[in-house]
């Protein structure tokens, strides 16, 4: 008997223990509870079609791949379970949630299988995943970053407000982050390069005219500006610019000259939005006086 009981122990494989682990919370979660984890052979777990990231450096990659052969994964990754008809029944394949760069080092480093989560979740809970891990270890660039922003904002309707709640960031950094895909692709592909900073990038998309914007860019490129010089150029060019818009205006300048004749002094209106400023020139404060008594008549 106690044969018998060995033998069937040693066709019945124990059963495998999971390790618990919490997970970060998104828009209605699929579910409140802690997961295991399990290895999932590497050639059965496809790319995720909502991953934000483009671009992965070999040198990082391969840095990682380096550090897996020697200590494996210590994060799981996190897909979802699909079953997939084939000649022979089915077959369960699985999708990329997040662990982007640990799978493809895990490829690079030859390990047949890696430990990871299954979950159920919707397109958007994939994409908002996807994007939270990478901003957290700060993996995107910051085209990335607005593209998966402008995903989710186009594909699933949510406000800046919205991204920005999910994201764990201010409503500014998103919605400015957003302003950088209306910069010239020229200027886009520099920063994906970093040939420039995000905070270059910003003050560039702060201009609203796109040659001065490549005029801006041209600028920083040959004499190698920082981001404090290129701050001050931009509110150089945005002084320049207002200028020239209250300059052509001809019925604020019929204004202007409306006040100077009543006054009897120079006046200069500078607009901002729907209002502005009347700045009115004084030589002394005897002048400035006789202004006032002007005002209060």
């Amino acid at each position: 008997m106690t044969k018998l009981g060995k033998g069937l122990q040693s066709l019945i494989p124990p059963r495998q223990k999971a390790t618990e682990v919490d997970y970060p919370k998104l828009s209605q979660p699929p579910r409140e509870r802690k997961e295991s984890i399990f290895d999932i052979d590497v050639n059965k777990i496809k790319a995720n079609p909502f991953q934000p990231r483009y671009e992965v450096e070999e040198s990082s990659l391969k840095g990682l791949a380096d550090s897996i052969k020697q200590h494996g994964i210590l994060q799981p990754l996190i897909v979802t379970k699909f079953t997939k008809d084939n000649s022979r029944g089915q077959a369960v394949e699985y999708q990329l949630v997040a662990g982007h760069r640990r799978l493809r080092a895990a490829e690079m480093a030859g390990l047949p299988r890696v430990p990871a989560i299954i979950r159920d979740s919707t397109d958007q809970q994939r994409l908002e995943l996807a994007l939270v891990e990478n901003i957290q270890r700060a993996d995107l660039n910051a085209m990335e970053r607005a593209q998966a922003f402008r995903r989710l904002q186009e594909e699933f309707d949510l406000t800046h407000d919205e991204i920005a709640k999910k994201v764990g960031k201010s409503r500014e950094f998103v919605s400015n982050t957003m302003r950088l895909l209306n910069l010239p692709d020229s200027v886009q592909q520099s920063l994906r390069q970093a040939r420039i900073s995000e905070g270059h990038a910003r003050s560039i998309a702060g201009i609203k005219n796109p040659a001065a914007q490549m005029a801006l860019f041209d600028e920083i490129i040959q004499n190698n500006l920082s981001v404090r010089q290129v701050e001050q150029r931009a509110r150089e060019i945005y002084v320049q610019a207002h200028k020239r818009q209250v300059a052509f205006d001809p019925e604020i300048k019929k204004i202007a000259q409306k006040i100077e004749l009543a006054l009897g002094k120079k006046v200069q209106i500078r607009k901002s939005g729907v209002g502005g400023r009347v700045m009115i020139d004084f030589e002394s404060k005897k002048d400035l006086e006789a202004l006032a008594d002007k005002f209060v008549r």
